[in-house]
């Protein structure tokens, strides 16, 4: 954390979480399928990213794609997911769960919050399906988790910014507030000053490019230069232009 910003950078791949830190990330959200919104990496995915990076990881528990209502079958992996996570040495987990009406899961997620204890729990954009973002606050604040990932109901965090600013202001300090969506370079800095946020999370357009095809070759050090000086050039400018909640 510098100049009171806690960038997470979500990354698919040994590769890119060791660019995103050798970038200046202070953390990663680690998943697999990032392209079609996320789902569980493998273990061994876990274990070699744990062995490789120093900075935090948090990871993303989602037994499937698709809609967040989960049968008692998915929670049950869900939870044998997270105690898995908590001997992969995982500094945080990301999850969501939501009623078929798009109401916040308030027994089933308080359930895996309290399973994932003493590690950091955030509820992720599962959020923004809610059609009452600012009373959904408050059910998500009652499951425990730690941390809060939204675009505020938005396309892009961008152009959520009034309703994270709002959400900020209402959270007062009980759940940290964490700006996501379509964050770079261009308008990190705009949606930090507007919503006075002090977490930001990104893909860095990871989640909009076309997954790799099975033929295709390794992941190129250009590839991971380039993605690098994403990083960098966000954490660059956050430091250049400090934000102060």
């Amino acid at each position: 954390m510098k100049n009171g910003v806690v960038v997470e950078i979500c990354v698919e791949s040994v590769e890119y979480a060791v660019a995103a830190e050798r970038g200046g990330a202070d953390r990663i959200e680690l998943c697999s399928e990032l392209f079609s919104g996320g789902a569980t990496p493998s273990r061994g995915l876990i274990a070699e990213v744990r062995r490789r990076v120093y900075i935090p990881i948090h990871v993303l528990i989602r037994p499937r794609l698709g809609d967040f209502c989960y049968s008692d079958c998915e929670l049950d992996t869900m939870e044998c997911d997270i105690a898995a996570l908590k001997q992969l040495g995982a500094d945080g987990i990301v999850l969501g769960v939501l009623e078929a009406g798009k109401r916040i899961d308030l027994t089933r997620t308080a359930r895996l919050v309290k399973l994932a204890a003493p590690i950091p729990v955030t509820f992720h954009k599962a959020f923004d399906e809610c059609q009452d973002l600012l009373s959904s606050l408050g059910l998500v604040i009652k499951t425990g988790a730690n941390c809060l990932l939204t675009s505020g109901g938005a396309a892009t965090a961008a152009d959520g910014v009034v309703q994270i600013e709002q959400l900020v202001k209402q959270a007062a300090g009980r759940i940290t507030i964490m700006p996501g969506g379509g964050i770079d370079a261009s308008n990190v800095h705009h949606v930090l000053a507007q919503t006075r946020a002090c977490y930001v999370h990104t893909s860095l357009g990871r989640s909009r490019v076309s997954p790799r095809p099975r033929s295709a070759s390794p992941v190129s050090n250009i590839e991971m230069s380039q993605f690098e000086a994403r990083v960098r050039a966000i954490r660059e400018l956050l430091e250049a232009n400090e934000v102060r909640p």
